[in-house]
């Protein structure tokens, strides 16, 4: 039976990955603001003047004992107009500074660090650009459920091997957020990815 390959937890810098996280309110609002950035408005409603029919009044103004209506399609009708409904233009996103979302990134994987859910490890040589040899690798370093793969780069080896895996997300390093983040089991950094993670979530912004 072959033995375990699973890859030793490697020192991690401090200002990134040992972070003091006071609350969860920061992480909270950069996780919804992630979720409302990636919906889309595509929900739309007719109003009644864009419901089809309704022209002819449906009974005469008076002496019927009804209540008088002009038109079928009136809101309170079946089959009539929406009142406001979605029209497909609504905006749902939600801003946060860039500072904002660097701590929070930083708190997220100070959070993951402590739960043991970061591994440093160059992996992409055996991104071969098969699936089968991606899948043995993450079996043999014992990398199961999500996995999240950060990289220096997407290269065509490293998309063809785990586009057919459910479980593993590739990112970019500069594109870390923290949806992905807590969301994975595992955090598989690259060493050329770390580099550029400590840089860019250290590096200050210009006011």
């Amino acid at each position: 039976m072959a033995e375990s390959t699973k890859p030793a937890k490697a020192a991690l810098p401090e200002s990134v990955f040992g972070v003091d996280v006071p609350n969860h309110e920061l992480l909270k609002l950069a996780y919804d603001a992630f979720l409302a950035n990636s919906r889309q408005a595509s929900a739309t409603t007719k109003t009644r003047g864009e419901v089809r029919g309704g022209g002819k009044k449906p009974w005469k103004q008076k002496g019927t004992g009804r209540a008088r209506f002009g038109s079928t399609r009136n809101p309170i009708w079946r089959h009539g107009g929406i009142v406001f409904g979605p029209r497909g233009n609504e905006n749902y996103s939600k801003k946060l500074s860039k500072t904002a979302k660097k701590v929070a990134v930083r708190q997220a994987l100070t959070l993951a660090h402590q739960a043991g859910k970061v591994i440093v490890l160059p992996y992409e040589d055996k991104m071969t650009g098969k699936t089968r040899d991606a899948a043995a690798f993450l079996k043999q370093s014992d990398l199961d459920r999500k996995v999240l793969l950060v990289t220096s780069e997407k290269t065509p080896e490293l998309l063809r091997s785990t586009n057919n895996l459910a479980q593993v997300l590739v990112v970019r390093a500069t594109y870390l957020n923290v949806y992905h983040i807590l969301n994975a089991d595992h955090i598989v950094i690259s060493p050329e990815a770390l580099e550029l993670v400590e840089q860019w979530l250290t590096k200050k912004e210009d006011k």
